[in-house]
């Protein structure tokens, strides 16, 4: 609906007094179409706001101090499956593979990252490792979902009703329209297009070094993703927390696109958190050692809180347990369980959630001479919240520890990079495999140490069930496992 002129006086006004007038500068040159749709960005944005958050960064009367008084995570409200019996394990999976048979557990990705570290122009979720199937990240984890919907089919009470683990994707502004395409060209990879719902992560306006609104152009701002911690207020604008009402979801798995080992929807950790009655969960790795670059959930102020690697003095960081272990040691991998009343709860805190600041390159325009800036040094600042930092606001936090190289690795840089790089995952998941078949008791030949030549697709195997047929038989690598008709040649 168009925007009256008195309507845009009056908004004139509102930024003229929080000292954001500038983003005005062009409007009379403007189209009445370009305009409006200036006008349509700026009626989203709250100048004070922006305001607040950058004095509150950048004045070192109000910096946040480092954490004081931090201490570890408390055992007791903290698992392992590294040191859990198989049958505590069992446990849990069967109380997570209920739920999802009940059609109770939902899946929410946060995809809004693009592959640029990667060198890629497109989203991460659309990145090919070179696996022997060629198949994204984007498709390895919707057959995990599949999958998973066929083991716990076996759970269900009414053989009858369909399991189903709906999958939200969280897009931002440049990987929305890409990822959407992927889906459909590939026919959602065999997954219902009603089940995998899309939507946006919401948007800053990035300022310059003394906080004033940057303009990508004449008619409109620039803009950046709020961060993963802008999930929050994207599932109830988007109506994504309704929509999981109205599916009858009681609990909701979350994590990064990047994680190419990732277990979507993991029925042991759902099922630990429910058993643990967790409002939510937080899956962690052990730190490898005291300086490597990972936030560690802590107990921060009398609450839970992931603290940054450089907030912990290296003394502390250092810290070993009497079994040698570090005392601070629960990696954080963004990797989240939530039930739904928690996630409904977060909008009556959410604006005690603190921002954090980037300073970035940002291309912009001259105010004076509407000229097109390309920086070659960071000169604006964008903002973001992160997605733990409900955790200080959480009732009942649990922390479940798990194997890294079964659960963990990151695909960021770009190849031959050497660390959380494509060849990295495609290691990672190869030798994932292979374990699955020497687990299940084969006997795999013609293994190189530099190349694994085995894959096992999600279909034919979530976490190396069904593999038992191959006890005692010897395969010569490569061995690509793509359908269970695959399965039954062997």
């Amino acid at each position: 609906m168009p925007v009256s002129i008195n309507q845009i006086e009056s908004l004139k006004e509102f930024y003229t007094a929080a000292g954001q007038g500038h983003v005005f500068n062009f409007f009379d040159d403007l189209t009445h179409d370009e305009q409006q749709s200036l006008v349509a960005q700026l009626k989203d944005i709250d100048p004070s706001l922006i305001n607040r958050i950058f004095t509150k960064f950048t004045d070192p009367k109000q910096t946040q101090q480092l954490p004081s008084d931090i201490k570890p995570f408390p055992a007791e409200r903290s698992g392992s499956i590294l040191s859990a019996d198989k049958d505590t394990i069992q446990g849990w999976e069967d109380i997570g593979l209920k739920a999802i048979a009940q059609n109770q557990v939902a899946v929410i990705l946060m995809a809004g990252g693009q592959g640029s570290r990667l060198g890629s122009p497109g989203p991460k979720g659309c990145y090919d490792i070179e696996l022997p199937s060629h198949k994204t990240l984007f498709q390895l984890q919707a057959e995990r979902i599949i999958r998973l919907q066929s083991l716990a089919q076996q759970y269900a009470q009414d053989e009858s009703l369909d399991v189903v683990i709906p999958w939200y994707i969280m897009t931002s502004g440049p990987t929305h329209t890409a990822t959407v395409e992927h889906f459909e060209q590939h026919n959602y990879f065999g997954l219902r297009k009603s089940n995998v719902v899309f939507f946006n992560q919401g948007l800053m306006p990035s300022v310059s070094n003394d906080g004033k609104i940057l303009l990508e152009t004449k008619s409109k701002v620039a803009l950046s993703p709020n961060g993963n911690g802008g999930i929050y207020d994207a599932l109830r604008r988007d109506g994504v927390l309704d929509d999981l009402s109205a599916r009858g979801v009681r609990y909701i798995h979350s994590y990064c696109v990047d994680n190419c080992l990732v277990k979507v929807a993991d029925p042991i950790f759902i099922g630990y958190c429910i058993a643990k009655n967790a409002d939510c969960g937080n899956k962690v790795v052990r730190k490898g050692y005291p300086t490597e670059p990972i936030g560690v959930v802590s107990i921060c102020n009398g609450k839970p809180k992931v603290v940054e690697y450089s907030e912990i003095d290296p003394a502390m960081a250092a810290l070993t347990d009497s079994e040698g272990q570090l005392v601070y040691k629960a990696g954080n991998i963004v990797n989240h369980f939530y039930t739904l009343e928690f996630l409904q709860r977060v909008k009556t805190f959410e604006d005690k959630l603190d921002y954090h600041i980037a300073r970035k390159k940002i291309k912009h325009i001259d105010l004076e001479t509407g000229e097109k800036i390309i920086p070659t040094t960071p000169n604006g600042i964008k903002f973001e919240v992160f997605v733990f930092d409900v955790f200080p606001f959480t009732e009942n936090l649990a922390v479940y520890e798990v194997d890294r190289k079964e659960d963990f690795s990151p695909l960021k840089n770009a190849p031959g990079s050497g660390v959380d790089c494509p060849e990295t995952s495609l290691r990672d998941i190869t030798q994932r495999s292979l374990r699955f078949l020497q687990n299940a008791g084969a006997i795999v030949e013609n293994i190189k140490d530099d190349v694994i030549p085995v894959e096992i697709s999600p279909l034919v195997s979530y976490n190396g069930e069904g593999l038992e047929c191959l006890a005692g038989k010897v395969l010569s690598a490569p061995v690509y496992l793509n359908t269970l008709e695959d399965l039954s040649r062997l």
